[in-house]
């Protein structure tokens, strides 16, 4: 039987407002058109939580992700009392990390140090490019500028744990201009970088009238040409789009990959729970603001519980995604399967070179890991 209180649990919290929604986006994101719900929104997701406080079944909380849309759009205040209600519900682990994505636009980098006043301690900021150019193309209402200061700002603020996102791939974009954007997020002294490549999903703006991207070469010499000047540059890859030069990995995002539970609140917010049963469940928000604020009074989760077929699918297509796997041991302990179930897989992508040999640590060989889709799709 599953040992629930063995899983880590984390805690995702969802912001779903932006000052403008962007082209590429596909994420529970809506622009602000007239006043911010903010204290509502905040009252909503602190009844949200104490409806699932339960979930938690007498574990705290190591870590918590402030995403969205843009969190930053919040006040501090509003972030704090989140934070503080999180800690008297649930309880919050001593050195939990607390990450709030961020705008880099010149009204949120102003309230950076009150962010880390209240208790966030990394912050993720949503650079995507340093090049203006670039920047139009993906509907960003930041300047190259803007972006740069950001990081400053962050630094002065106190934050010794810094996330850069950044894209490549971008609209008739170059190999000199992609390894650039890295270049000048190194140069700012950035040590987490997430740099991962554009791609066009439905129902967004770029799905209805798609930009003119590289093609399939010239994406390829980018991502060779970025991963060996990060490399060289002292980033290790951890997982298949983040890269770290302090030995500073996403804690909260490791424990998704590791199959780790977490509870999500908030509009569209999920979750994934291992029971005191042994079962494993899903559990899914309200997806649109107002319906989400509107239910208050009543619990506005869905849950379900997960097959096995899903399970599998699921497990692997988390721990394969980090560079070094996981251990073994966890896909038993954390689904509940027994590792005969998929030996015969296994076996198979081991003796192609795909996954390591080794039965201590589940993870694929540096051959397995340029054709992960391929191994994914064996379960």
């Amino acid at each position: 039987m599953l040992m629930h209180e063995e899983i880590p649990l984390s805690l995702y919290v969802h912001i779903p407002w932006c000052q403008k929604k962007c082209p590429y986006c596909d994420f529970n994101s809506h622009t602000i058109e007239t006043n911010l719900p903010e204290a509502r929104y905040v009252e909503s997701l602190i009844k949200d939580l104490e409806w699932d406080k339960k979930l938690s079944q007498g574990r705290k909380i190591n870590t918590i992700f402030f995403g969205g849309g843009t969190p930053s759009v919040f006040s501090s205040k509003s972030i704090g009392r989140i934070i503080a209600a999180i800690d008297n519900l649930i309880g919050i682990s001593p050195n939990a990390e607390i990450t709030i994505e961020a705008n880099p636009g010149s009204t949120d980098k102003k309230k950076y140090g009150d962010f880390f006043s209240v208790g966030i301690n990394r912050i993720s900021i949503g650079a995507q490019s340093f090049q203006s150019k670039h920047l139009d193309s993906l509907g960003r209402i930041h300047s190259n500028k803007d972006a740069k200061d950001a990081i400053k700002a962050a630094t002065k603020a106190g934050f010794n744990n810094i996330n850069i996102d950044l894209m490549h791939g971008l609209p008739n974009q170059d190999i000199r201009e992609a390894k650039e954007d890295l270049k000048i997020a190194i140069d700012t002294g950035a040590k987490h970088i997430s740099w991962y490549q554009l791609t066009i999903e439905p129902n967004t703006e770029f799905h209805s009238k798609p930009p003119t991207l590289p093609h399939t070469d010239e994406l390829a010499d980018i991502y060779d040409n970025g991963m060996t000047l990060l490399s060289n540059q002292g980033f290790e890859q951890y997982e298949v789009s983040a890269f770290t030069s302090d030995k500073k990995p996403s804690l909260h995002n490791l424990n998704y990959w590791s199959f780790g539970d977490y509870i999500g609140i908030g509009a569209g917010a999920h979750g994934k729970i291992t029971t005191r049963e042994g079962d494993i469940v899903r559990t899914l928000k309200s997806k649109m603001p107002n319906s989400y604020m509107e239910r208050r009074d009543k619990n506005p989760r869905n849950k379900k519980s997960v097959p096995q077929d899903e399970l599998i699918t699921e497990f692997m297509m988390n721990a394969l995604r980090l560079k070094n796997g996981v251990p073994w041991t966890y896909f038993e302990s954390r689904t509940g399967i027994s590792q005969s179930v998929i030996s015969e897989r296994v076996i198979n992508l081991q003796n192609q070179g795909l996954l390591e040999s080794s039965m201590e640590q589940l993870r694929t060989s540096d051959l397995g890991y340029r054709f992960l889709n391929s191994i994914l799709e064996r379960f």
